[in-house]
């Protein structure tokens, strides 16, 4: 799944940590999300999503071979 956590977080100044402990998970799952090696649970989803202040589409997209186009 690709994200756009980086770069959101990025804007902010915000290290990993940082955003880790605004979220109530570890530097580590941050960085997992954005290598792409981990897809947050929907409540994490939501959560990062409340924080940026935008929906999760923005932030995260399907790139799953077969993906119906909108």
């Amino acid at each position: 799944m690709k994200n756009k956590l980086k770069a959101l977080r990025a804007e902010r100044n915000w290290s990993q940590a940082v955003l880790g402990e605004k979220l109530g998970v570890s530097r580590q799952t941050v960085n997992a999300i954005e290598a792409r090696r981990y897809d947050p649970s929907l409540p994490l989803a939501f959560r990062i999503a409340r924080l940026f202040a935008c929906a999760i589409e923005d932030i995260f997209e399907d790139d799953a071979p077969g993906k119906p186009s909108a």
